[in-house]
């Protein structure tokens, strides 16, 4: 391969690095009898930072199931995963 295929590979690849930085935001549900629920999603990374741009992305998947979105508590990087797994219990990443 020309050495400037090698290098346009490359330089693609670096600048899908960023792209595959993971984000997640925490939130609380209730459904029609009023449970209260914690959960875990993943949103886009546009939405790190921003619990506003979380919200828009998780409201419509959780209200596909009945359930209402109380608050988007924060957002946070992969390190916050485990922490809030048990937390979450069924809720952890499925919407």
């Amino acid at each position: 391969m020309p050495k400037a295929v090698l290098l346009s590979l490359l330089a693609i690849l670096m600048l899908a690095l960023p792209a595959s930085a993971q984000c997640y935001a925490d939130f609380r549900v209730r459904d029609g009898n009023w449970d209260i629920r914690f959960g875990v999603s993943q949103v886009p990374n546009a939405a790190c930072g921003d619990t506003s741009a979380a919200r828009r992305h998780i409201e419509p998947r959780v209200q596909r199931d009945g359930w209402i979105l109380l608050d988007v508590l924060s957002t946070f990087g992969r390190e916050g995963l485990e922490a809030r797994r048990a937390n979450a219990g069924d809720l952890f990443l499925r919407y």
